[in-house]
Parts: C-alpha cells; sequence; structure tokens
C-alpha cells in the first residue's frame, strides 16, 4: 500500500471516530436550529452595520451609533453562545480540532525525522523555560 492509499484508510478511519461523529452530529443540529441560524445571519448584519459606520468619513461617523450597534452586536452574540446546540457543537468542534492537531503534530514530527512511536502533541504551556518547542 502507498502513502497516499494509506492516507485514505486514515481518513476512513477518522469518519468512524467518536469525536469526528459527535462533532457532526453536533455541526448538522446547529445548522438545521432555525433560531440559532436567524440570530447567527442577525450577527453578520450588524457586524455589517458597524463596519459600514465605522468607515465613514470623521465627519459623517455617528458614535453613538456605533457604540449602540455594538451593543446590539454583543446583546445577539450572547444569545448565540447560549444556546444549547451552539454549545454543544462548540464543545464537539474544540475535542475534533484537538484530535486533529493531535494527528497533524504526528505527520509533522515524522516528516521531521522524529520516531513515529513517539511524536506527538505537546500543547503549549506558556513558559519557555522548559520549553525547545518553539526554537
Amino acid at each position: 500500500m502507498d502513502i497516499i492509499e494509506m492516507t485514505r484508510e486514515l481518513g476512513k478511519m477518522l469518519q468512524k471516530e467518536e469525536v469526528y461523529l459527535t462533532y457532526r452530529i453536533a455541526k448538522q443540529a446547529a445548522d438545521e436550529d432555525k433560531e440559532l441560524q436567524k440570530l447567527i445571519n442577525e450577527f453578520g448584519l450588524k457586524r455589517e452595520e458597524i463596519s459600514e459606520e465605522a468607515s465613514k468619513d470623521e465627519n459623517d461617523k455617528n458614535p453613538e451609533r456605533l457604540q449602540e450597534l455594538n451593543r446590539e452586536m454583543r446583546k445577539i452574540y450572547a444569545k448565540i453562545m447560549t444556546n444549547e446546540r451552539m454549545i454543544h457543537y462548540n464543545d464537539a468542534k474544540d475535542n475534533f480540532d484537538a484530535l486533529m492537531q493531535r494527528i497533524n503534530a504526528i505527520i509533522q514530527q515524522s516528516s521531521e525525522g522524529e520516531d513515529p512511536e513517539t511524536a506527538d502533541y505537546i500543547s503549549c504551556s506558556g513558559s519557555c523555560a522548559t520549553c525547545g518547542g518553539c526554537g
């Protein structure tokens, strides 16, 4: 089996992983939630309004209007982020992203000559004192 065939097999295995299945189900549920999609659309429209107001000439810009639009956008965002389906989607996506980071780190490190048996993703703790990872 060549490397491309093996990669396709890896893709098939990935699609059978519980983390992937949970993510796909959560994404579908969020996509089908009409109220959530309405809020997401409202959020996008509000961002456009803010962008339009912010890009006006200083003489035409209305700071009070800009503040009001920002307040409205934050309220919409809060509703989006407290929606149960969005919460579940974000959690599922974070778990799936973590799996993908780990897979990609193992492949990347292996391509740099590391031992594939021990290569793995190590998250950054923020302290450079004990790390040689960033260079």
